[in-house]
């Protein structure tokens, strides 16, 4: 099967974008243009907007997000943002509404109701349906006086704003408002509803972004996987010990006879000794040659805390103490590398 021919751009394109330069100047100025949107419409926001937000952190079921066309689709983005900061959120499309989908509305939800215009009909044909099943109808709009303004409890009014769309008819800068606006509000209501780190890596457990909110625990060796010894044997002795996996960490931890954390001593430090004009004495206690009271963090602390810790005291190896100072595992620097937390 033969492959369609590439569209031919040079015989098409006006004179103004004949170049690199200046295509790379016909973008910059679309992302200009909907930066200055969003900065005019944050300007004009009313108290509307903190309405809007105080009505979605007090309510008590789920934020039902309706919307269509290209505000639809921002309404779906808005239900991600809603759900992950805690306010329940789904999207109902206003087409299957009318065929069934109202029954997805309870008398707890609540409704956002994106329209540009405020009148798309799918929107206001639904919107009075919506308003006496649910506790109450917000809607964002450019248009306060419209036909779908004038069901809402709550309009909070974005503003007209041209498009950057070189025929003014894309919408572009009224979408990015729309995304911005709406954000604004979830943020908002989040911030009212004593939304923590906490909740919010509950919502998130996979991915980078888990990963940023997770608790030390999950990402450490543990013990099983680290080499540990008594404050008591020589070097020779704590550097020929292995962990109960085989696995070999890059520092030694050491404890005292009730299992206590005392020091550490890492390849890096035997590989000072090893200098030329390092004296070692393999046979010398450990004592000696470990880092006494070494940088730690206790078992539960955020991973965020430990990379900050590691970055700030430029070390490789960060035991994770229970809360009496007993050794439960290792954050490797090596494991941050590897799951790209840190640069190598």
């Amino acid at each position: 099967m033969s492959l369609p021919a590439k569209r031919r751009i040079v015989d098409t394109t006006p004179d103004e974008l004949s170049g690199s330069l200046q295509r790379l100047r016909f973008v910059r100025e679309v992302v200009a243009k909907e930066g200055q949107a969003v900065l005019a419409a944050a300007a004009q926001l009313s108290i509307d907007a903190v309405r809007a937000a105080e009505m979605t952190a007090e309510c008590g079921g789920c934020v039902v997000v309706t919307g269509i066309g290209k505000a639809g689709l921002v309404g779906q983005k808005l239900v991600s943002t809603l759900a992950s900061t805690g306010s329940p959120a789904h999207f109902l499309h206003p087409a299957e509404a009318i065929h069934g989908d109202l029954g997805r509305v309870r008398e707890t939800d609540l409704i956002w109701a994106i329209s540009n215009s405020g009148r798309s009909d799918e929107v206001v044909r639904i919107a009075s349906f919506l308003k006496t099943q649910a506790s109450g109808l917000i809607v964002i709009t450019a248009n306060e006086k419209s036909p779908l303004a004038d069901e809402a409890d709550c309009v909070v009014t974005i503003g007209q704003h041209a498009e950057a769309c070189h025929n003014a008819l894309a919408p572009t800068c009224s979408t990015t408002v729309m995304m911005a606006v709406g954000d604004s509000i979830a943020m908002l209501a989040s911030r009212l509803r004593n939304f923590s780190p906490q909740d919010f890596a509950r919502f998130h457990p996979g991915g980078a972004l888990g990963r940023k909110l997770a608790k030390v625990n999950q990402l450490m060796r543990g013990l099983a996987a680290c080499r540990i010894a008594a404050d008591t044997v020589s070097i020779r002795e704590a550097m020929v010990c292995q962990s109960e996996q085989g696995r070999r960490t890059g520092a030694v931890m050491l404890v005292d006879s009730s299992g206590k954390l005392t020091g550490i001593f890492t390849d890096s430090d035997l590989a000072r000794l090893l200098q030329p004009d390092g004296e070692l004495e393999l046979n010398q206690p450990i004592a000696t040659r470990m880092t006494k009271t070494p940088t730690t963090i206790t078992s539960g602390a955020p991973l965020q805390d430990a990379i900050a810790l590691m970055s700030r005291r430029r070390i490789s190896e960060l035991p994770v103490l229970s809360r009496d100072g007993r050794p439960i595992g290792l954050v490797d620097v090596t494991d941050l590398v590897t799951l790209g937390e840190v640069e190598r």
